[in-house]
């Protein structure tokens, strides 16, 4: 069950009654957060950050709601491993293709998440996740991974989006199309170290995570804002997220060592099995940062007889 304060209300969300805390953020705005209310938050460093970015009612599966979901308070960890492309498009959609760091070799992520505050109140979470090549890319692919590195953009297709609340199920899942269920998260992060606990359907560990911080350094907002677009398909056609990060403070570790990766039983588990992992090559932590989640938006994708064609014309060129 979703994790909740001992008072809570329920708000109709697109058909779905969903329990949130009493007197939390969205009991009180329905995610037209007043911004003066969360800069008065000691857990909050500032807001200017979303003052830049103005919301707007819009049309969603889950009903008329405000976008993007505002995150004020948020800490991450990040392993990033490479895996063989076969495994990885075993995976995928046809209409997507693996981003390679080398040819035969992709990259996939497990990552984890602490919301502290946010427009739909405290939650965490984890993710199995798989770079790739932008919808309509047309170059080569490490020209696609150096474009994206260099402009601090990825994109990405999600496996699995585990989550401790219904509201963040809920909208997760039937408003952006994303594999969220609910289930129990533990995410700790600080400047020493950063651990996650993923629970199980049986209670038991799915998977679990401990590693030093590495050192980090801080940044004044909106110097350094990362963004990450991710596919999903919705009522079968595809759609495009916009996820936007403030990092204020993180570190980066490549050929991180000190990692304790426990993968046990549960969806997560399989997942990331699945993709048969070779080495972890980097460990990004975020001790503090903000987010910025857009509503997703139809996309185009290239149809599978134009990737068979375009796979086609590079072995012809080989």
């Amino acid at each position: 069950m979703a994790r909740t304060s001992h008072h809570t209300v329920t708000v109709d969300l697109g058909g779905h009654s969903v329990e949130v805390p009493q007197g939390g953020l969205y009991d009180r705005f329905r995610m037209a957060t007043d911004l003066d209310v969360v800069a008065a938050d000691p857990r909050v460093s500032g807001v200017d950050f979303f003052r830049r970015l103005p919301k707007v009612r819009v049309d969603s599966p889950i009903g008329p709601t405000w976008s993007p979901n505002f995150y004020y308070r948020v800490s991450t960890a990040r392993l990033t491993m490479i895996a063989p492309a076969r495994a990885i498009r075993s995976r995928l959609p046809r209409a997507l293709d693996p981003l390679e760091l080398v040819p035969g070799l992709g990259l996939v992520s497990l990552m984890f998440f602490r919301y502290d505050v946010c427009d739909i109140d405290f939650y965490t979470e984890a993710a199995v996740g798989i770079a790739v090549r932008p919808a309509r890319h047309g170059g080569l692919g490490v020209a696609d991974l150096l474009s994206g590195l260099q402009n601090d953009h990825l994109h990405s297709y999600v496996l699995s989006l585990p989550v401790t609340t219904d509201i963040a199920q809920v909208r997760g899942h039937d408003g952006y199309g994303f594999p969220k269920w609910v289930t129990d998260i533990d995410v700790d992060i600080d400047h020493r170290r950063a651990t996650a606990r993923v629970a199980g359907d049986d209670g038991g560990t799915d998977v679990a995570f401990a590693a030093p911080t590495p050192r980090h350094r801080g940044h004044v907002s909106g110097e350094r804002v990362a963004s990450l677009t991710s596919y999903t398909r919705i009522d079968g056609a595809w759609h495009s997220t916009l996820s936007q990060t403030n990092v204020l403070s993180a570190g980066t570790t490549r050929l991180p060592r000190g990692i304790r990766l426990e993968l046990g039983a549960g969806r997560l588990s399989d997942d990331l099995r699945a993709l048969r992992p070779i080495r972890t090559i980097q460990l990004d932590v975020m001790t503090e940062g903000q987010n910025a989640l857009h509503m997703p938006v139809p996309t185009s994708v290239r149809a599978h007889t134009e990737i068979k064609e375009s796979r086609r014309t590079k072995e012809n060129h080989a």
